[in-house]
């Protein structure tokens, strides 16, 4: 993990306390959002997200399986990370390691704990078949909050899929059937102040992590604590509402950047 030089660690500490961001956001906002959706060709669904310099792309393929024996009727849904060396001098070529790991857990359980997937409507023939979903999602660039570019680069790559019926001689093809998205909003603390949307430097420095992820109705469908420390009533209270509010305004770029 690279380490930030402690004049660095005083510096965004002191703006903090002045009520500033490094980059001159308010505690409470994001950076810029681009979505493009279309980027891979060959995926039946796909989406690039950037929110800074953070960049990140998702591609969505599908195919045919055996459902998990304890849900005869229903499709499966499989999420994995790749952070890859180029996009960051803190990650390493081989297998996924624990923040690999980790952040396709987030995105994972997010998309599943909110039934974005109606997976009920993915069964061929009950026991014998159904469609799987795997979710790749691959880091290009890192300049923090690797959680909520995931997970944005994954609804859109999921809301403009389309399953491959006609490759498998199954009829048209057709678009994944899901419901509404849960927007994911990441939030840190550190030195007493929480900021939403870490850069990298506020990531570096944070004590405590806090990822909401909401639905349109403003009901928390998925959190996720990251790091040692610790979060007050209050501070949590606030997170919500924040994750809220700028889960909205991220919603409906999503749905203008996918035509729904």
């Amino acid at each position: 993990m690279t380490i930030v030089p402690s004049i660095k660690r005083d510096y965004l500490a002191k703006l903090a306390k002045n009520g500033k961001r490094e980059d001159g956001r308010a505690f409470d906002e994001f950076r810029n959002i681009e979505i493009e959706t279309g980027v891979v060709s060959k995926a039946e669904g796909s989406a690039r997200v950037k929110i800074g310099n953070t960049q990140v792309l998702t591609g969505i393929k599908m195919g045919i399986g055996e459902p998990y024996p304890d849900t005869p009727e229903t499709g499966v849904m499989t999420t994995a990370a790749e952070l890859i060396p180029l996009a960051s001098p803190d990650f390493e070529a081989g297998p996924p390691r624990e923040n690999a790991i980790e952040l396709a857990r987030v995105v994972d359980r997010g998309i599943r704990e909110s039934q974005l997937i109606e997976v009920e409507k993915l069964c061929i023939e009950p026991e014998e078949k159904v469609w799987l979903v795997f979710i790749d999602i691959h880091i290009l660039d890192y300049d923090g909050n690797l959680f909520d570019a995931a997970s944005l680069a994954s609804l859109a790559a999921l809301m403009t899929t389309k399953v491959p019926a006609k490759r498998f001689e199954l009829g048209e093809d057709y678009p994944l059937p899901i419901k509404e998205p849960p927007i994911s909003c990441t939030s840190v603390k550190f030195n007493d102040v929480v900021v939403m949307d870490p850069s990298l430097d506020e990531e570096e420095i944070a004590e405590v992590r806090l990822t909401v992820a909401t639905d349109k109705n403003e009901d928390i469908r998925a959190m996720q604590k990251g790091l040692n420390g610790s979060f007050t009533r209050d501070e949590i209270k606030k997170v919500i509402k924040a994750s809220i509010d700028n889960g909205k305004k991220i919603r409906e770029q999503l749905y203008k950047s996918t035509g729904k």
